[in-house]
């Protein structure tokens, strides 16, 4: 049950996000609106819109918020259609990056995240070119500062809920699913009183690469700096095993 979870970085970025809720609502509100357009306003019949719902909540998106922008979206107001597009590249020394982004505009996105590559001395590959490196799963965290269960408790409720399995480390668990799981075992927990810190699909990696060069570590935050700043980039995946500064 032990392992490396990652969740300092993840809790670091999500206080860092924290100043930034306009464009995680951006975000959200443009996944709301793709989900609707591809499988209707009811949330019952619609296990995407049900995904981005709860996800909203857990960024303390405001219910009323939620229901303007499926509104919105189930009345074809405005004509804005945005596609999905992934982006695959290095960052210095090698680290591998995964940009998924969410655009009405493909040619602007790309021109955004290869500056955004080349500016921290990266550059774009090709698809295929670094996703090898990460696996696709359902990906839950709990603070376990606010969580009453001990580690044996937790694995039990986290199985039986459906998860494929249960890391800790001395400030988290991290709870992992198949990706087609997650809502299954998310509803599973929250309705046993379990608070959770986030729960997403994401793409994690199979290892970690540490960079001691100072200028590599400043040129690879310089890009993810950038991307973050990209209201089309959804989500940023890389293999650096990042250090608390």
């Amino acid at each position: 049950m032990s392992g490396h979870s990652k969740f300092a970085n993840i809790k670091h970025k999500k206080e860092k996000n924290d100043a930034a809720k306009g464009k995680i609502f951006t975000i959200i509100g443009r996944e709301i609106a793709v989900a609707v357009k591809e499988g209707g306003p009811d949330p019952a019949n619609n296990f995407k819109l049900a995904q981005v719902i709860a996800k909203a909540k857990s960024n303390n998106m405001p219910n009323d918020t939620i229901e303007r922008g499926i509104k919105k979206a189930a009345g074809e107001d405005g004509n804005v259609n945005y596609e999905y597009v992934t982006y695959e590249g290095y960052g210095p020394n090698g680290i591998a990056i995964i940009v998924d982004a969410l655009t009405d505009n493909k040619n602007r996105t790309a021109a955004n995240v290869r500056s955004a590559f080349t500016k921290g001395s990266g550059n774009i590959g090709t698809p295929g070119c670094v996703s090898y490196m990460f696996d696709k799963k359902g990906q839950i965290f709990i603070d376990k500062e606010e969580c009453d269960l001990d580690a044996d408790s937790m694995m039990m409720a986290a199985l039986d809920a459906g998860a494929d399995d249960v890391k800790e480390d001395e400030d988290s668990f991290e709870i992992l699913t198949d990706p087609d799981e997650l809502e299954k075992v998310r509803e599973a927990l929250e309705a046993q009183g379990i608070k959770m810190v986030s729960a997403d699909v994401n793409m994690i990696p199979q290892n970690y690469v540490e960079l001691t060069d100072s200028d590599a570590i400043k040129q690879l935050n310089r890009t993810l700096d950038l991307l973050d700043e990209d209201d089309d980039v959804q989500a940023v995946y890389h293999n650096w095993a990042e250090t608390d500064e």
